[in-house]
């Protein structure tokens, strides 16, 4: 990849926020700039962007990026688009980093940029007269607080795919990803297999609850009696490796609406995208029933499935007190799927 700075017409690609965006900058006149607000649909909307900007204009010379930082899978979707758009079309690409494209329509003397970076942490940069001062890092929401600057962030504002054109012709390029952390998805394990669940995994299931659950932990006659339900109205789904049950998950469907009964994560198995895994079979067992919309309900204070929850689109609609028994309290969230 190479850098040229005397180019007519620039393609700007910003998957780093929820946002999906997508300018056609030429000569400095905006040409065509969209995006579609979806934090799980940057792969299915940004070809479809393209497309429509390579209609107002066919004829790209430079093709510019945002290179975050932003969570690993959204941001990963844009830098792999433009690095294949270039390599295809023949031209050069540039890295911008998103946070910049963000603050350059701010006209503050001193202040912060932050966008969502999950788990209540913010990815956030300082600038001083719209140049960065301090570079890209990741913290709780709560610390930027105690700095004492304007903050400006993620859905009041968003980077700006016409900033990142115009920084890509006056700045040097960023050629690595700005991940800063590890992404939040981590490849399944070699050897994990999913499967419908069944009355064998009874012992191991309860089991499982007890350790994950405590007091609150289903019994045998609990699992027995929903999957009584299956297959019309109930899918339960078990992973299991090297022939140990270590998760599984379950949902029912009635009015219109799936409930996620579980998903239950064995601790030694957890953050290897198992969770992750069950969840998407989930959302398209719902859809595939053609569900309106999907319930859950999750622990108060559960600050590991709920960013999870999050970024598959499930919004927190109220809380019921002593769910869980007295003094644990259930944050229910719901998705749409129409």
């Amino acid at each position: 990849m190479g850098w040229v700075p005397i180019v007519s017409t620039v393609l700007a690609i910003d998957t780093s926020t929820s946002h999906t965006s997508v300018a056609v900058v030429k000569d400095g006149q905006v040409l065509f700039t969209q995006s579609h607000n979806d934090p799980l649909a940057h792969g299915e909307y940004l070809p479809k962007l393209v497309a429509q900007a390579l209609k107002v204009n066919s004829k790209i010379d430079l093709v510019a990026v945002g290179m975050g930082p932003g969570p690993f899978t959204g941001l990963r979707v844009g830098i792999t688009f433009a690095q294949s758009y270039a390599l295809g079309a023949g031209i050069n690409w540039v890295g911008v980093c998103s946070l910049d494209a963000m603050a350059a329509n701010i006209r503050e003397e001193d202040f912060i940029v932050s966008t969502d970076a999950r788990r209540k942490e913010r990815y956030w940069a300082r600038y001083k007269n719209g140049v960065q001062f301090t570079a890209p890092a990741v913290s709780k929401a709560s610390e930027l607080e105690k700095l004492g600057v304007q903050i400006f962030q993620e859905g009041d504002y968003f980077p700006d795919p016409v900033a990142i054109a115009n920084l890509g012709l006056s700045s040097s390029s960023v050629t690595e990803p700005i991940y800063i952390r590890k992404p939040d998805a981590y490849p399944l394990p070699d050897g994990v297999k999913f499967r419908a669940m069944t009355a064998l995994d009874l012992v191991s299931a309860v089991g499982i609850e007890k350790q994950v659950y405590g007091k609150a932990a289903w019994s045998s006659a609990q699992f027995k009696e929903e999957f009584a339900k299956a297959p019309k109205n109930a899918n339960y789904l078990a992973a299991e490796l090297d022939g140990e049950l270590v998760a599984y998950a379950g949902i029912f469907f009635a009015l219109d609406v799936a409930d996620i009964h579980t998903i239950t994560v064995t601790d030694k198995h957890r953050r290897k995208g198992i969770g992750r895994e069950l969840l998407k079979r989930m959302i398209d067992w719902a859809r595939v029933k053609k569900a309106d919309a999907i319930m859950l309900e999750m622990r108060l204070g559960n600050d590991q499935a709920r960013p999870l929850y999050e970024q598959y689109g499930f919004v927190e609609i109220s809380k019921r007190e002593n769910y869980y028994g007295p003094g644990l309290t259930a944050v229910v969230m719901r998705k749409e799927l129409k």
